[in-house]
């Protein structure tokens, strides 16, 4: 099983980061180029809410649905149900540091898909985590904080 996490801090209290995930247009926002996300169904976050949407890697298209668990304003996790990897979950953490400071902490376990072509795709998306969540990070932080 791999396993990668990212840390970040924003300049926002829990609650605008929490709500900032709720908002189903927080995929979209948080997928850099030259990813591009199709969404087809996103219930509302809340226990056993699902997502489906499909994740265009240039001409691959990658089905994806995940269903979201331990919802709560400090995260939730989103397990993938269907999807090119075998295994595949994502807890989102924020962590208050004072009333306008957030940690958010991402941490994912995954298996890499089956067979030789969703082996060859997992493992290119999972070198790519890195720079998806830095692009994540400064979405983020864009979307959240104040400017002067």
């Amino acid at each position: 099983m791999k396993e990668f996490s990212h840390r970040f801090q924003v300049a926002a209290s829990i609650n605008e980061v929490a709500a900032f995930h709720r908002d189903p247009r927080a995929l979209k926002i948080l997928t850099p180029l030259p990813l591009w996300v199709k969404i087809h169904v996103v219930e509302p976050l809340a226990e056993n809410s699902t997502a489906r949407f499909t994740i265009w890697a240039g001409p691959v298209p990658l089905y994806w649905e995940a269903i979201h668990t331990n919802v709560s304003d400090q995260g939730f996790t989103d397990t993938q149900v269907r999807g090119p990897y075998q295994f595949w979950s994502h807890t989102h953490r924020f962590e208050a540091i004072d009333s306008h400071k957030t940690i958010v902490a991402d941490e994912i376990k995954a298996t890499y898909g089956r067979g030789l072509f969703w082996g060859l795709i997992t493992r290119l998306m999972w070198a790519g985590l890195p720079a998806v969540f830095a692009f994540r990070g400064w979405r983020t932080r864009r979307a959240l904080e104040k400017t002067a």
